[in-house]
């Protein structure tokens, strides 16, 4: 890579990594705040928070990195331009296609980062999501007794507990269990909270159970360990089954067609893995519409804010019906040859657009009919390269 190239290259990279850098953590938060009811009752997930939050960046920068590079190109050869460094270019012999050359080189890189991100890190983080939910609801129960206070978890469940000890365990602890058709007491020296077949259940250690006979005398009976399920309000949801956006590409293009999760899945696992693999390509096609909507067309010292506001809507355009397809693909399979030709009908019709040298030779003659270019600005573009 040449200086020229070099400097172009440098100053793509710095606006794509502010933008997507941007991009990303207004993402984060606004996924952030979606997790915030897994952790109001639970005083001890804050840092499950922020891990949750941290991996939510892998399928946001998957979502936002096509239109920031289109964005990133497109600040990138406007200031270029607006500053005469093109035309200077232009002047001096330097082809559109040589301007171009980095920026594609930028795009690949994109691409190529995408393309990891979506095969490997934003499943595993996916995955990741999923246990370190499971693992903060199996202590939410627990969060919601109160030391020294009776506490209602579910209607006709009340529990007491007077302390807490190492890890959580409850002390001292009784519950009052008016559920069914007679009331029971149950009383504990310990009580500990754990998840069993997806629901909340109190593992009570060294008490006893009073009831209530019908005769109105009462029954005690003591016990070494008592297991109480908590009830179907705590019940939470199985998580046997891989999601699309959980699985990996073999995952995807090979289910298990004998689950029936699965086979009922197939559909939209194919369009999950079909946008993996075609989305990267959006970040090639998107860089040539943005270099074709700055470099493309006549020049003039008017301005060209019409032409740039036209393709930053074109390239939102693309990548918006690119996610509309994937979803359609979900219910046609059909569709997936569509998630292709989208990126490669962008390409071909922006590299058309582009007019190869012609955008060099209308940069250089016009000018309201002529464009003149002075040695004060060429000094200036060697200046601006070298400190870059």
């Amino acid at each position: 890579m040449d200086t020229f190239s070099g400097y172009v290259f440098r100053q793509a990279l710095a606006s794509l990594l502010a933008l997507v850098l941007g991009l990303a953590v207004m993402g984060v938060l606004t996924q952030g705040l979606n997790q915030l009811d897994v952790i109001v009752s639970n005083r001890n997930a804050v840092l499950a928070f922020l891990w949750m939050t941290l991996l939510t960046l892998p399928q946001i920068v998957s979502l936002v990195l096509p239109f920031s590079v289109l964005a990133a190109v497109m600040f990138a050869l406007n200031r270029m331009r607006q500053e005469s460094e093109i035309a200077t270019a232009f002047s001096a012999g330097i082809s559109s296609q040589r301007i171009v050359a980095p920026i594609m080189q930028l795009a690949c890189l994109a691409a190529l980062a995408h393309l990891t991100i979506n095969c490997l890190v934003q499943p595993a983080a996916f995955r990741e999501i999923r246990h370190t939910v499971e693992a903060i609801r199996v202590d939410v129960a627990s969060g919601l007794v109160q030391e020294g206070n009776f506490t209602t978890l579910s209607p006709g469940l009340t529990v007491y507990a007077r302390d807490r000890g190492a890890g959580g365990a409850l002390r001292d602890v009784m519950i009052d269990d008016a559920r069914g058709a007679h009331e029971i007491v149950y009383t504990a020296r310990l009580a500990t909270i754990t998840t069993e077949a997806a629901e909340p259940t109190l593992h009570l250690i060294d008490g006893q159970i009073q009831s209530q006979e019908r005769d109105g005398a009462l029954d005690v009976v003591d016990f070494g360990a008592y297991s109480l399920p908590l009830g179907a309000n705590f019940r939470e949801p199985e998580t046997l089954y891989l999601k699309a956006s959980d699985r990996y590409l073999s995952e995807l293009f090979f289910p298990d067609l004998t689950a029936h999760y699965d086979q009922r899945g197939v559909s939209q696992f194919l369009a999950e893995g079909h946008a993996r693999l075609s989305s990267p390509m959006l970040n090639i096609a998107l860089a040539l519409l943005a270099a074709a909507g700055v470099l493309g067309g006549e020049f003039s010292r008017r301005g060209s804010a019409r032409r740039l506001f036209l393709t930053a809507a074109i390239g939102l355009g693309v990548r918006v019906l690119a996610l509309a397809l994937q979803a359609q693909a979900a219910q046609d399979s059909r569709i997936n040859v569509l998630q292709y030709a989208l990126p490669f009908i962008v390409t071909l019709c922006a590299s058309l657009a582009l007019g190869g040298e012609r955008g060099g030779k209308r940069a250089r003659d016009n000018d309201d009919g002529r464009f003149r270019v002075g040695t004060q600005t060429e000094t200036r573009l060697h200046a601006n390269v070298a400190v870059n």
